[in-house]
C-alpha cells in the first residue's frame, strides 16, 4: 500500500546515529536529541509482519503525544515537540534495561501462563480460581528484560536488583511512577468508556542522571483496552471481551499457526485483513481522544515527514 511508511532512510544535518526498532526509526542528532518516526510497521510475538498498516504510525504517535502531555505532572518525559503526526522529537536518554509491565486483569501473556498452570509470574503470586480477563485484586507489576535482539523475558524484582540492571533506589522510583501512571490511565480510560487492562512503561536517564518516561504510553501497541460497557456481563457468561488492542492480531496469528517460534511461517496478510487492522487503530484513536481521525495528506508521506522534521530541527 502506497499510503504507508514501512521504513525511512533520511539523513539530517548533525546526525550522529540511526537505529531501527521493531516499529520506530530513530535518528540521533548531536547525541542529544532523538527524532522518532512511528512507522506503519506492525509486530507481534517479537516479529515484524510483512505489510504496513495504513495510519498506524500516526495513531500511535498522536495517542502517545496526548498521554505524554496528560501525565507530565506525574513524571517528566522525554518529549520536546511533535512536528508531524508520525514524529516525536525528544531528549536522548540512556534506556533503563527493564520494561515495566503492569496488569490490572488476567489477560494476554499472563493468562497464557496461568492457563498452563503457573501461579507466579515475575515473582508475583496470582490468586487461584481466576478465569481469563478477571480483574486482579490489585494491579501487579510483571517486568521484562529489554532485549535489543530476540525476545524480552519475564524477570522478577529481586532478579533485576540481583543482576544490577537497575539500582534499588531507581527501581523503587520507577515502580512508584508505574503505579501512578497506571492509575491515571485507568481513570482516563474509564471516563472514555474503556478499561485499561494492562500496559508497559519505559524509562531512561538523562546525562545528568534524571529519570524520564520515554518512548510511547497508553497506545494500542503498548496497552490492552476493553470496552467498559458489558464487561461484567461478558465475564459472568464466560464470553470473550470486546477489546481495542493489538491482541486480536496475535490471536489471528495463533489461529493461523504462528507464534514467532522457529520454523513457523507468517500467514499471508491480505488487503482485507490489513484494512481491518487499520480500522481498529483508528477506532481506538477516536474512542480515546473523542476526536474524528484526520489522516491528512498521504500522497507523499515520506517527503511530508522529512520536510516537517527538517523544519523543526
Amino acid at each position: 500500500m502506497n499510503n504507508t511508511i514501512i521504513e525511512t532512510n533520511f539523513s539530517f544535518p548533525n546526525q550522529t546515529n540511526f537505529y531501527r526498532g521493531k516499529i520506530r526509526d530513530v535518528y540521533y542528532i548531536e547525541n542529544e536529541i532523538l527524532v522518532m518516526v512511528a512507522t506503519d510497521r506492525i509486530s507481534a510475538f517479537d516479529t515484524v509482519l510483512p505489510k504496513g498498516i495504513p495510519y498506524k504510525g500516526q495513531v500511535l504517535n498522536q495517542i502517545a503525544d496526548s498521554f505524554l502531555e496528560l501525565t507530565s505532572n506525574i513524571v517528566p518525559n522525554w518529549k520536546i515537540n511533535s512536528p508531524d503526526p508520525m514524529v516525536t522529537i525528544g531528549r536522548l536518554c540512556e534506556p533503563i534495561k527493564v520494561e515495566m509491565v503492569i496488569r490490572g486483569y488476567l489477560s494476554g501473556h499472563a493468562w497464557r501462563e496461568y492457563r498452563s498452570g503457573k501461579r507466579v509470574i515475575c515473582g508475583v503470586s496470582m490468586p487461584e480460581g481466576m478465569k481469563e480477563n478477571d480483574k486482579f485484586p490489585t494491579p501487579i507489576i510483571t517486568p521484562t528484560t529489554k532485549e535489543s535482539v530476540g525476545h524480552d523475558e519475564d524477570i522478577s524484582r529481586s532478579d533485576i536488583l540481583k543482576q544490577g540492571l537497575v539500582s534499588e533506589e531507581d527501581y523503587e522510583y520507577i515502580e512508584k511512577k508505574t503505579l501512578e501512571l497506571f492509575h491515571a490511565g485507568t481513570e482516563f480510560a474509564k471516563d472514555k468508556g474503556l478499561i485499561l487492562v494492562d500496559t508497559k512503561y519505559e524509562f531512561g536517564k538523562t546525562q545528568d542522571g534524571k529519570i524520564l518516561l520515554i518512548d510511547e504510553i497508553h497506545t494500542p501497541d503498548s496497552s490492552r483496552y476493553f470496552y467498559l460497557s458489558g464487561y461484567e456481563e461478558r465475564q459472568k457468561n464466560s464470553e470473550k471481551q470486546k477489546q481495542l488492542s493489538k491482541e486480536f492480531v496475535r490471536q489471528w496469528l495463533i489461529e493461523n499457526g504462528f507464534q514467532g517460534k522457529s520454523g513457523q511461517v507468517i500467514p499471508d496478510m491480505n488487503n482485507e485483513f490489513v484494512q481491518l487492522v487499520s480500522n481498529r487503530y483508528i477506532e481506538l484513536f477516536e474512542k480515546i481522544t473523542e476526536q474524528s481521525f484526520n489522516g491528512g495528506d498521504v500522497s507523499n508521506l515520506l517527503d511530508r515527514v522529512k520536510n516537517n522534521i527538517e523544519r523543526a530541527l
